[in-house]
């Protein structure tokens, strides 16, 4: 949380998926009975819906008000911890506002609640697709949920279910004044602390001795802060780190200090600059640049990055700025620490002011750097052991060194929020695109490792987005062509055709500028399964006879053996049976030339379904005949058992059942040693791919050069229709991402 008091006390409820603390004591908080008060007050005033016997449309709201250093997220967080007997779900944490100050969509604050619940988000998937999939998984729940630093109505409305399943939701908004808009709010506004408490809060940092010597001094001090809490903290963390400096003093140097310079006017970057200035020139500089950290959060690694400094000058440099309060302890194994959001925009001016504008960018390139390596490392570990990659891996400095697998993913989910913060941080910055490229090939390759292709594509959608934004910047034609492949990759396999379809023929001049002739067919192939997605059949067998057209001329027989079989399968489903019975036959010819037997198999077998299509049922027994032979050469037992009972269903309809039941046990005898697993599926989870299919290929990795020419190809498309006129259900364009 933002804005807290530096203190001890015991741990409260934590989201849904957090982490436990872990040891790190969680801040002390101090004072606001009456506001707490008035906050439990309202949950539980009746409202009118109540009165009148109807049940609550809308959940609970408290909005709690005040400025950035008031205590406004501290205070929420109490209240959370007060109220957990009350919501047995727990609570769900989001901020609603980035590091840098920009507001996030209702659709970014939808996801991350979706991400704390543990659901499943759609890649690309639209704000209001977010906020519906949002309201859904909150209804019923008894769920308390604390949004922080709300920027506006528009961001929090649409978060908020209706009807009888939100009447156990309570959600609690931060933000620096009324959220104009939701009606019905009466918003908690925060002023400076009561002067006990402040008091207390300034002897829980700076001593209670130092403070009942002087008390009128103490006052003034506390008068000087504005009685905000982060103001107090850091004058508490001065007077601690200066021994020998008088409370009077403190506040006479505060009165004395500017009213305005970096950070703005007011109480906390007064204090702010006042204790910058009082440290170290190194120790300032570090802080500085702690503005930098991607979305807040802080290790030694990265302040050592960061700062160009030894790692143990910067422990002991971390350990100090977080006894001045400039710092908040985060739980965890390792010691890792966040900058509170208050000070933020005070340090990046402070940093602004006293840093050349290269030194800043070399600042950022050393931490981009380092995390590009520590991306590389946990990717490696996911490689088999004594293979190059594993091999490099142990040949790197112990701090950039995972041990395990699980250790590697247990960083990747930690540092996700920030390593995407740093994606888009890298590409905005426009200087250091680079870097930004190996930064967003590292992250692609990482996740995908880890998590898997589908598992990792709501994250890769926007990461992908970052890649196009910088090859368009840069006029990079091959990285925008592998930029759109994987962007309506992922439209497509969500049900987006058309906009997967715009995507495919951007990523097709794209790579025509590039003169990437692999990129180029499979984007025609995609072009041509999108109209097939769209029943669009004519379309559809023009842009395959296109994409034939370029692997026949490049002299690729088993991609062109392949771009047959789909051309006989939108024949067939365009009702063209002549057609595409002359697209399977090329279709076999081609396998055969290549070698392919299981291949000329599959082939054969779609060849008969048409011949029956078509009314061939002699030619269609002859057929499958001859596909069994081949599939038995193959020595593919699943095609094999297939082919027999298509065989059985053939000779059924001729009224010959005898041999249909010889041929139907032939099969089951072929399928029982591995059997299926409790769905029907077979336990291996590889089913027969017919000839018009593909098998999916791995995703581009952005950033790199012959980036278009990873060996991915079109996405697979459905098998051949069950009967003349249906169509099997398929998305164009669809594929199971696999690791690259």
């Amino acid at each position: 949380m933002t804005d807290q008091v530096v203190g001890t006390s015991t741990s409260g409820p934590r989201a849904p998926g957090a982490s436990p603390a872990s040891g790190v004591p969680r801040p002390a908080f101090f004072g606001r009975g009456r506001e707490l008060r008035e906050l439990r007050a309202e949950i539980d005033r009746a409202g009118l819906d109540t009165i009148a016997g109807r049940g609550a449309p809308r959940p609970r709201f408290l909005l709690i008000a005040g400025a950035p250093g008031s205590g406004r997220t501290a205070l929420a967080g109490h209240l959370a911890a007060s109220l957990a007997d009350r919501y047995p779900d727990g609570v769900l944490r989001a901020r609603l506002t980035a590091v840098d100050g920009t507001a996030l969509t209702e659709g970014e604050a939808a996801r991350l609640l979706l991400d704390g619940l543990g659901a499943r988000t759609v890649p690309g998937a639209s704000d209001d697709d977010l906020t519906h999939a949002l309201r859904q998984e909150l209804a019923g729940r008894r769920l308390l949920v604390l949004l922080d630093d709300a920027a506006s109505a528009e961001q929090v409305d649409p978060l908020m279910p209706e009807g009888e399943g939100a009447a156990h939701l309570l959600f609690v908004a931060v933000s620096r004044g009324p959220l104009t808009g939701l009606t019905g709010v009466r918003p908690c506004a925060l002023g400076g602390l009561d002067v006990p408490d402040a008091h207390a809060l300034l002897e829980s940092r700076a001593g209670e001795v130092r403070l009942t010597v002087d008390p009128r001094a103490a006052d003034c001090l506390i008068e000087r802060c504005g009685a905000q809490p982060a103001a107090l903290v850091l004058a508490g963390g001065y007077l601690a780190a200066h021994p020998k400096t008088s409370v009077a003093d403190l506040a006479h140097r505060l009165e004395q200090a500017p009213a305005d310079g970096p950070g703005g006017p007011g109480e906390l970057p007064r204090m702010a600059r006042l204790s910058h200035d009082a440290l170290p020139a190194a120790a300032a500089r570090t802080l500085r640049l702690l503005s930098f950290a991607p979305a807040g959060q802080v290790d030694a690694h990265t302040a050592s990055a960061l700062a160009g400094a030894s790692l143990p000058v910067v422990r002991t440099t971390l350990g100090e700025l977080a006894g001045l309060g400039f710092l908040r302890p985060e739980p965890g194994l390792e010691p890792r620490w966040t900058v509170p959001s208050c000070l933020q925009p005070v340090l990046r001016d402070l940093a602004d002011d006293h840093e050349r504008p290269a030194e800043l960018q070399l600042a950022r390139a050393r931490m981009l750097e380092r995390t590009v390596r520590l991306l590389h490392s946990c990717r490696a570990v996911t490689d088999p052991e004594g293979s190059p990659a594993r091999v490099a891996l142990a040949a790197l400095p112990r701090a950039l060194r995972f041990d395990t697998a699980e250790a590697a993913a247990a960083w990747l989910e930690r540092s996700r929020g920030a390593l995407l913060a740093s994606a888009r941080l890298a590409v905005a910055d426009g200087e250091l695109d680079t870097l930004a490229r190996r930064l967003l090939a590292a992250i692609v390759r990482a996740m995908i490792a880890h998590r898997g292709a589908a598992g990792a594509a709501p994250d890769l959608y926007p990461v992908h987005g970052l890649v196009l934004d910088v090859a368009e910047r840069r006029r990079l034609p091959r990285e925008k062509a592998a930029a759109l492949l994987n962007l309506a990759d992922l439209d497509a396999s969500t049900g987006r055709t058309r906009q997967a379809l715009a995507r495919y023929r951007a990523a097709l001049d794209a790579a025509r500028a590039a003169h990437d002739a692999v990129a180029a067919g499979r984007a025609m192939e995609s072009v041509a399964g999108s109209y097939q997605s769209l029943e669009d059949w004519p379309r559809a067998a023009d842009w395959y006879g296109r994409a034939l057209t370029e692997r026949l001329a490049r002299g690729e027989h088993a991609d062109a053996a392949r771009v047959y079989g789909r051309l006989g399968t939108v024949h067939t489903y365009a009702g063209r049976y002549g057609e595409a019975l002359r697209q399977w036959r090329a279709a076999v010819a081609a396998y055969r030339r290549c070698g392919d037997v299981a291949g000329r198999a599959r082939a054969l077998s779609e060849q008969a379904r048409v011949q029956e299509y078509a009314g061939r049922p002699q030619e269609s027994l002859r057929t499958c005949q001859e596909a069994v032979q081949w599939a038995r050469e193959a020595g593919d037992d699943r095609l094999l058992a297939a082919l027999r009972l298509r065989l059985a269903d053939t000779l059924e309809r001729l009224g010959d059942p005898a041999a249909a039941r010889l041929h139907r046990t032939a099969a089951e005898q072929l399928l029982a040693p591995a059997g299926p697993d409790e769905d029907g599926e077979p336990e291996d989870g590889q089913a027969t791919v017919p000839a018009g299919s593909l098998v999916p290929g791995k995703p581009v990795v952005p950033g790199e050069p012959g980036v278009a020419d990873a060996t991915r190809e079109p996405p697979a498309t459905e098998e051949a229709p069950e009967a003349p006129g249906e169509r099997a259900a398929q998305g164009a364009g669809a594929v199971h991402l696999r690791n690259p």
